[in-house]
């Protein structure tokens, strides 16, 4: 699939996502160039509708900032009690609903507004979909504190960690994190893995977004659009 088609699905995924949103809401706005389609069709709604929210809450300052463009304003999540939806993107999504997310390193922030949210509904193109996790490698956003011991430690237990760079430096995320990228393919035991990260002294956080979603819209090459529940 090449890069004009794979977006053409992208746009028609989070046309149909903007649906759910509704006037009054408190939202939360993922990250990702599908999420780009969603926030210019919920600022069309705006102009063309008079669509206004209560809360908006995003997981980057891209996202932001564009928000902030069509006219919305932008709040803390500090300063958000819950949100009702949190609409975002998926690096991978599986048959049960878990999946892998920060492949943008936003990977924080956006599991902090979805565990905020009461519902969270992803927006993905087939390429994105598959059974178990897997294919794409899982960033794991650690303190530069303890960081060089935290990378052989993931190297001693078979998880194949690369240093996430930016040009020829590493990474740095917006918390001033650097992310370490596991290559493990499929994800053996996705709990068991998350238990582990999560237990790890000096790791912030991991892109293993489990039991977290619970509808997922996925566009198809033949032109189809899945609205698939949990």
């Amino acid at each position: 699939m090449d890069k004009e088609e794979q977006d053409k699905l992208k746009k028609q995924a989070a046309v149909r996502a903007a649906g759910l949103v509704k006037s009054g809401m408190k939202l939360g706005v993922g990250t990702g160039s599908t999420v780009a389609f969603l926030i210019d069709e919920l600022g069309r709604r705006r102009k063309e509708e008079g669509l206004k929210l209560k809360a908006v809450v995003t997981t980057s300052s891209r996202s932001k900032k564009q928000m902030e463009e069509w006219g919305f304003k932008v709040d803390e999540l500090s300063s958000v009690t819950q949100l009702d939806l949190t609409i975002d993107g998926a690096d991978r999504l599986a048959a049960n609903f878990d999946g892998i997310k920060g492949g943008g390193g936003a990977l924080t922030m956006e599991k902090n507004v979805a565990v905020n949210s009461q519902k969270v509904v992803w927006i993905v193109d087939e390429s994105k979909v598959v059974d178990r996790l897997g294919g794409f490698p899982l960033p794991v956003e650690v303190l530069p504190i303890s960081c060089e011991q935290n990378f052989q430690r993931f190297k001693n237990a078979g998880l194949n960690p690369q240093w996430r760079m930016s040009g020829k430096e590493r990474l740095v995320t917006h918390y001033g994190n650097y992310i370490v990228d596991l290559n493990v393919d499929p994800v053996p035991v996705p709990e068991g893995l998350a238990a582990y990260l999560d237990h790890t002294v000096g790791v912030v956080e991991h892109g293993l977004f489990l039991d977290m979603c619970e509808e997922a819209i996925i566009a198809h090459s033949d032109g189809t659009i899945e609205d698939r529940q949990k």
